[in-house]
């Protein structure tokens, strides 16, 4: 079971792959914010491409971890560690406070233009 994808790696690599989908919108915009603006920031703008990859990405393992978080959970067999009923909430409310800020990163091409 060690090659399984757990729940939390999958938050974490739809997270990541949210990141690299507004790296070429929000990057710049928010090194600006943070006074670290330059010409090498703009340079994010070449990752542009590879945004509906990133997407499909994020949209990917946001789905797997939907699913491992609210499909049956698998029955225990003897003398295996089962994960308890407080560690799957606390997966659901880590799952409900990263998804909506990946969306929103997600579709800040969408209504960046609104702050320029």
């Amino acid at each position: 079971m060690a090659g399984r994808w757990t729940t939390p790696g999958a938050l974490l690599a739809g997270t990541g792959a949210a990141i690299g989908a507004s790296a070429c919108c929000a990057g710049p915009l928010l090194l600006v914010m943070l006074g670290l603006g330059g010409a090498w920031g703009t340079r994010l703008s070449a990752l542009e491409p590879f945004q509906p990859f990133f997407m499909a990405g994020a949209l990917a393992f946001f789905g797997f971890a939907f699913y491992r978080l609210y499909s049956k959970p698998e029955a225990c067999n003897a003398g295996e560690a089962c994960a308890a009923p407080a560690v799957r909430r606390r997966q659901r409310v880590m799952f409900w406070t990263v998804a909506p800020g990946a969306v929103a990163l997600m579709a800040f091409p969408l209504y960046a233009p609104l702050f320029y």
